[in-house]
């Protein structure tokens, strides 16, 4: 799949991972549509890079709102060649805490946004992705989305968000076997510690810390670093079906 020219959805594209993402497709003759919740922050990404890229305020998790945002993109664009998800949460809570069990609430809407909006936004991009003319292997589509090392090594604290992101890897698959027919590829990633804007508050001692817990290279994983991985998967029609692990070799103590 060619950047140029090409259409990008990206989710959570206002701010770290998904903007990293949103700059470097723009920065490759790329046109891309961001959908995220938060509309100052989008606007202002939107703005900066000019007539390539819109934003529209998305609710992953709803369906109209989805609709709506991918009719837009069409009726800017005209098409969807590329979806990157890169939205989501991740509100720490124990099943048993202090305070008692875990209210059911907190893990549905960890789930609600990390998993079935991820799932949402793939079903609703992929009816587009299909219209599209195939180049000359036939793809018509790339998937990108993002899970987590705690789908593999999660920590006390995290069974909500784990679980979603298990999902998000789980599923990368069977759907990469549907989608084939269709000449859609669909690939997963699974970062480790970066430095997004969640981490960015936290106190220096803190940082060190997560620092040392990175075999190599002893630090944060930038988001420029995870956007080169996007470009890669996104240029390279062999990666498909598969969930890349992009950590420094990292595995997650229990706590």
């Amino acid at each position: 799949m060619e950047i140029k020219d090409s259409v990008t959805v990206v989710t959570g594209g206002a701010s770290g991972l998904g903007e990293a993402c949103v700059r470097n497709l723009v920065s490759r003759g790329g046109k891309v549509s961001i959908f995220d919740f938060a509309q100052d922050r989008g606007e202002k990404v939107a703005s900066e890079l000019g007539d390539s890229v819109i934003f529209r305020m998305t609710d992953i998790t709803d369906e109209a709102n989805v609709q709506d945002a991918i009719g837009k993109t069409i009726e800017t664009f005209g098409a969807i060649h590329i979806t990157v998800n890169c939205a989501g949460v991740g509100i720490p809570s124990k099943v048993l805490g202090k305070e008692g069990p875990m209210t059911m609430d907190h893990f549905n809407k960890v789930v609600q946004i990390n998993l079935i909006g991820t799932m949402n936004v793939i079903r609703l991009s992929a009816e587009q992705m299909v219209k599209n003319q195939g180049n000359e292997d036939g793809e018509k589509g790339v998937m990108i989305n993002t899970a987590s090392v705690a789908a593999f090594d999660g920590q006390i604290g995290q069974a909500a968000y784990s679980a979603s992101k298990a999902g998000v890897a789980g599923m990368t698959l069977p759907i990469a076997r549907e989608f084939a027919d269709y000449g859609i590829r669909i690939m997963t990633i699974a970062p480790g510690i970066f430095n997004t804007p969640m981490l960015q508050g936290f106190p220096d001692n803190v940082k060190d810390a997560l620092n040392k817990m990175v075999p190599f290279p002893k630090r944060l994983g930038e988001p420029d670093e995870f956007a080169a991985l996007v470009q890669h998967i996104i240029e390279n029609p062999m990666l498909n079906g598969e969930v890349i692990r992009l950590d420094g070799a990292i595995r997650m103590a229990a706590k």
